[in-house]
């Protein structure tokens, strides 16, 4: 079914009001609820749901059965893997309401959370981060991070194209070193970076 610009399946359940970007397909059982913002050419996978008061923003793929709850946001460009968790409450009881208690999660552009990982809220995902599958993330992810395992923690570096470019301090990219710093060139797109002890900045990158 097409709606202004963009496509909801006929299966889908879109809540009023809800502000839905150009080119975003919503496919099979999925449910938007109200005051969710979604940004353009987004794909919202089978039985997900969005909402209520969740902003996604544009170019997200969100895979098969993710919720995504109030105190969620998903800066543009956020890669959601089948089965992955986001919570809103670090303390949750059935026979307590604590909807004044949620804790918001920000996922910042271009990040990846991988198949079946958790992400507790109160945490952010630093920009290109990648979260491995399965992994369940107590703590603020860094910008270009490789988190895994349970508690995740940091075991590598990855390019903005996706690349891991150091795994458990093996470089896996092509390596120049000046003044004792270390310069990783991603074998794939040509991105460099700079690898300062436990810090990793671009330098240029060519995505």
């Amino acid at each position: 079914m097409e709606k202004s610009n963009y496509f909801v399946h006929e299966s889908a359940y879109i809540d009023e009001p809800v502000d839905i970007g150009e080119g975003t397909k919503i496919w099979h059982f999925s449910h938007i609820l109200p005051n969710t913002k979604i940004g353009k050419n987004c794909i919202i996978g089978q039985n997900c749901m969005i909402g209520p008061d969740v902003k996604i923003g544009d170019g997200c793929k969100i895979q098969n059965n993710v919720s995504i709850y109030k105190g969620v946001e998903l800066e543009d460009y956020v890669f959601c893997g089948p089965s992955c968790v986001f919570t809103n409450v670090l303390t949750p009881r059935a026979f307590i309401e604590r909807k004044h208690e949620f804790k918001k999660i920000i996922v910042k552009t271009g990040a990846t959370i991988g198949a079946n990982a958790t992400v507790v809220c109160g945490n952010t995902i630093g920009r290109y981060a990648m979260v491995g599958a399965g992994a369940v993330v107590v703590c603020d992810v860094e910008d270009y991070a490789l988190y895994t395992g349970v508690p995740a923690k940091r075991v590598g570096w990855v390019c903005k194209c996706g690349v891991v470019l150091v795994h458990k301090d093996r470089i896996k990219g092509d390596v120049v070193k000046k003044d004792g710093k270390i310069e990783i060139i991603c074998k794939s797109c040509k991105s460099r970076y700079l690898l300062e002890g436990n810090k990793f900045y671009p330098l240029e990158e060519k995505v």
